[in-house]
């Protein structure tokens, strides 16, 4: 339960600095016979940093509840 605290305070710590992610994917923009052009098309995934905050909130409660039972 203790490793289990550790690494959902990490994850939250993580999403609270990183708050956005950027994927690629490739799209053509033309294709004529053996000739093909392509482009990557950027994506942004982006979240708020209260989720990380409130997910340091939950491993914070679990390593807390671990290290009281011991």
């Amino acid at each position: 339960m203790k490793k289990l605290g550790i690494i959902i305070l990490q994850l939250g710590l993580g999403l609270t600095i990183f708050t956005t992610v950027t994927y690629f994917t490739k799209e053509k923009v033309v294709d004529i016979g053996k000739v093909e052009i392509t482009r990557n098309k950027p994506h942004r995934l982006n979240w708020s940093p209260l989720i990380g905050i409130a997910v340091m909130g939950i491993g914070g409660i679990i390593l807390w509840q671990a290290s009281k039972r011991q």
